[in-house]
């Protein structure tokens, strides 16, 4: 309970600096999680390779027992490393300003290859709720589905079709906003992205129609300090989605959502 409060009264002198400009309306973390997209490059190139997760494991370094993130390492890079990074340099901020973060724990952070569903990265990375079940497990927030419950600063993972495992289009992003164009709904979002039309490949926001999504799994960081605490080896729902396809009511419960969430 001391750690909480020392942890709780640095972040609010942190937020309460006359040089930042929080929305109050955000989540207590979200404005951090905001914070580090903007320290991101933009750009870089995506691509879903050895190469890039090589940029990513790059990225991450620690020294004196100090987690660091050099962003612009991890180029080119995919969805789920760009959450990660923004995810890992929340906690490297955090433990600035009183977050207690072990040897032992900045080593499980670091994305060093491992399968889908193991360790803290392999979840983080894994297919369907990898994220969602990451944070269930550990307790570090709140997993939730309804879009109208939406903060920006929000971890997403968009559900492009029906499928959660190994049929499924996915995208792992931060939620930035909802908004109308030419009167159709629409979804901003930052992540690293396939280049298209209108946006460039790597980092950077993007704007889809709602109607594009069909299911949205948002995790909202609220106990960050819980990084340090205890998770299995492996998570063998999200190993198993490599090969197999997953039901809604199986991910919402791995989760801790109600059966009938998606």
């Amino acid at each position: 309970m001391a750690a909480k409060l020392l942890l709780a009264l640095a972040l609010s002198l942190f937020l309460l600096s006359p040089a930042r400009s929080e929305d109050p309306s955000l989540a207590p973390y979200n404005q951090l999680v905001l914070d580090a997209v903007k320290t991101m490059p933009a750009g870089g190139g995506y691509s879903a390779s050895a190469k890039a997760t090589a940029a990513l494991q790059r990225a991450f370094t620690s020294a004196d027992s100090t987690l660091r993130i050099n962003s612009t390492q991890a180029t080119p890079s995919y969805c789920s490393g760009a959450t990660y990074l923004v995810f890992l340099k929340t906690l490297s901020v955090l433990q600035q300003h009183g977050l207690a973060l072990s040897p032992t724990t900045i080593a499980s952070l670091k994305p060093s290859g491992q399968p889908d569903g193991t360790g803290i990265w392999g979840r983080w990375n894994a297919n369907g709720p990898g994220t969602a079940c990451l944070f269930y497990e550990m307790g570090l927030g709140y997993n939730f589905t309804k879009l109208e419950e939406a903060k920006a600063g929000d971890f997403l993972k968009i559900f492009w079709n029906d499928s959660i495992g190994a049929s499924e289009h996915g995208h792992s992003v931060i939620y930035i906003d909802k908004g109308m164009k030419d009167g159709v709904p629409t979804l901003t979002y930052w992540s690293s992205n396939i280049p298209g039309d209108f946006i460039p490949g790597g980092f950077g926001t993007n704007t889809v129609p709602q109607s594009r999504i069909h299911r949205y799994l948002f995790s909202r960081l609220e106990n960050p300090e819980a990084i340090s605490g205890p998770l299995a080896p492996k998570n063998s729902y999200l190993s198993s989605l490599e090969r197999n396809n997953s039901t809604p009511s199986e991910a919402a419960r791995k989760c801790g959502l109600p059966e009938k969430s998606f």
